[in-house]
């Protein structure tokens, strides 16, 4: 059954299976670029709203979808695969058949694997067979399989039992698929080509991400301080291709490689070595880069539990190199070109960490700058934003995705503070730091500081009174009552623990909004970092020395500016001059549980 008959008139001349997977959406998207007309063979359970994901995924990224077709199917079916009659029918005139439906996981178990993997593959070849206009099928395979010239297929089941027992479910049954699809397409005189792309990481633009295993999760190793030692030696290569360099790639075949039966590796083969990857992204994201190498072989010996590694990840620590010609070929002839190796790993490792390694989708974007000596996550626009926003303790910048929210059009500049968060430390001081963050500012921003950065802020609007347009203080903790000292010296230890449902009843004592669920859980997946928690508890008692307090009190005749408070939390000292508004109901934290309150106030201050 068609679950949206789309809405175009036109047959569909391209079909794509796997088309809600990583690889699958970004080929869609190039493929109604070139206007084609695209089918998109989804399993028919939950079909409705995988649709709709589809079509929200394309426009947002500027697609039109009328000419997206999206019918009921499943490639385990059998050959038919789950087609009925008249869409089996509606899609027997296509052109070009693009198979990028795989299983991707490590730990699956054989059967499971090939139920995808294998049947699945060998059900669309078959499918695409009896189609009469057939001119491509383009079936991706994978980097480290197909490297035999002499395809075979099927394999004694001894040979079969090896291969997944020393290659793993996933990887085994892209070998055996691989050799399936190659020698039954031969068998049929299908035309067909196999693409074989590396390690596929983001887009080259955005980094946006979309799958976290593999090389992804020896990033979120790296930057949880998981990775003590490097697996493989200075040679070991492990090749990389942004997702939408491949997608191009895919969609261009049918029309810019000449004769069906090619095999092409799609790879940058000046991807650095390993190491030097895992050295330029701890530098890129300001942590500490392993200086140990462990060969594969002991690897292997010790537990996983001691090393982190899982065992179906080894097998592509190799040194291996790959030949690219026929794909260059193919590139050169679309006017492809590969984007640089290096830009496109650091922005991709800056989305994997904005995204918190696939545990959410809806974080703050932003990416790794040098501020004052410190590797900074920014948010925003950070050359003419109209609010600077200055998050409190333990939070990061996710803590004013709310009030972004009801901000509308306005322009916002949302760093990490130094040592805090996503940001490294520095040896600068946290005025020398925000000093340094709003040197490239052409704008007079509104500073808008919450709890202890409340600080930062009013010493910067003290020293340059010129290059702000207001300060508003959001719960001026230093008007506030002190946290006690059991919880001050406790504060690290009891941070580097707590988990998310704890911190939200200590931080807000409400049922959140979802807004701030997201805060608080990126809030504790950083505490979890090496030195966060740490620095976390330094800066909370450093704030609450009395001398501390009550410079910061002095300081608010010296400055025009305003103040939030929430009414459970009220203020206990004098405001000076500046201006106060109390939000009813409202806590600690006014931006996590009244987002639009709070914007409003912002509103008013920055006319």
């Amino acid at each position: 059954m068609v679950i949206e008959s789309g809405r175009t008139d036109r047959a569909p001349d391209t079909v794509v299976f796997g088309a809600t997977g990583f690889i699958g959406r970004w080929t869609v998207l190039h493929l109604l670029d070139q206007g084609r007309t695209v089918a998109a063979v989804l399993r028919e359970r939950g079909g409705m709203s995988r649709e709709a994901e589809l079509r929200g995924w394309l426009r947002d990224r500027g697609a039109a979808d009328d000419r997206l077709v999206v019918v009921a199917g499943d490639l385990t079916g059998g050959p038919g695969l789950g087609l009925s009659s008249a869409d089996d029918e509606r899609l027997a005139g296509v052109r070009d058949v693009f198979n990028t439906a795989a299983l991707y996981r490590f730990g699956l178990q054989r059967e499971e694997a090939r139920a995808v993997n294998v049947e699945g593959a060998l059900n669309v070849l078959h499918w695409a067979a009896a189609r009469r206009d057939l001119r491509r099928l383009v079936h991706v395979s994978g980097y480290r399989v197909g490297l035999d010239r002499q395809a075979r297929y099927p394999l004694p089941e001894a040979e079969l039992a090896a291969l997944y027992r020393d290659k793993g479910a996933y990887e085994g049954s892209k070998f055996e698929a691989d050799a399936a699809v190659r020698v039954v397409a031969a068998r049929l005189a299908v035309p067909l080509t196999v693409v074989n792309p590396s390690s596929v990481i983001g887009h080259s633009s955005t980094g946006e991400a979309g799958q976290y295993i593999g090389l992804a999760e020896l990033v979120r190793q790296l930057w949880t301080g998981r990775l003590p030692a490097l697996p493989g030696t200075a040679r070991t290569f492990v090749p990389v291709v942004t997702v939408d360099h491949f997608a191009r790639f895919m969609a261009a075949v049918p029309e810019h490689d000449p004769e069906p039966g090619g095999r092409h590796w799609v790879l940058d083969a000046d991807t650095p070595g390993l190491s030097d990857v895992v050295r330029m992204l701890a530098d890129h994201l300001g942590v500490r880069a392993p200086r140990t190498r462990v060969p594969v072989s002991l690897v292997r010996r010790l537990p996983t539990a001691l090393t982190g590694a899982d065992p179906e990840t080894l097998d592509f620590l190799v040194e291996d190199r790959y030949d690219t010609a026929s794909a260059d070929r193919v590139a050169e002839a679309a006017g492809l070109r590969q984007p640089p190796a290096g830009t496109a790993l650091r922005r991709w490792a800056d989305r994997l960490v904005a995204d918190r390694f696939g545990a959410t989708s809806a974080a703050l974007p932003g990416g790794f700058h040098d501020i004052a000596g410190s590797r900074t996550y920014l948010a925003g626009d950070w050359t003419s934003p109209d609010f600077v926003l200055l998050h409190g303790l333990p939070l990061d910048g996710e803590s004013w995705r709310g009030v972004l929210g009801e901000l509308g059009d306005s322009r916002a500049l949302v760093p990490d503070l130094p040592g805090l968060g996503r940001s490294a430390p520095t040896g600068a001081t946290p005025p020398d730091w925000l000093a340094d963050l709003l040197a490239p500012v052409r704008t007079r921003p509104v500073i808008v500081a919450h709890s202890a950065a409340t600080a930062p802020a009013l010493r910067f609007a003290a020293a340059h009174p010129d290059r702000i347009a207001g300060v508003l203080l959001v719960s001026p903790y230093f008007l506030q009552a002190e946290a006690s000292k059991l919880l001050r010296a406790l504060a690290a230890p009891l941070l580097k623990r707590i988990s998310v449902p704890h911190l939200t009843a200590a931080l807000l004592g409400v049922a959140p909004p979802a807004e701030a669920r997201q805060a608080v859980a990126s809030a504790v997946a950083q505490l979890r970092r090496p030195g966060v928690a740490r620095r976390t508890g330094r800066w909370l008692r450093d704030a609450n020395r009395p001398e501390e307090r009550a410079a910061l009190r002095a300081l608010l005749s010296d400055a025009s500016v305003h103040i939030v408070a929430g009414q459970q939390d009220p203020l206990i000292s004098a405001p000076g001059s500046a201006t106060v508004t109390t939000i009813p109901g409202a806590g600690h934290n006014p931006q996590l549980t009244h987002p639009a309150a709070v914007a409003a106030v912002m509103r008013r201050v920055g006319a």
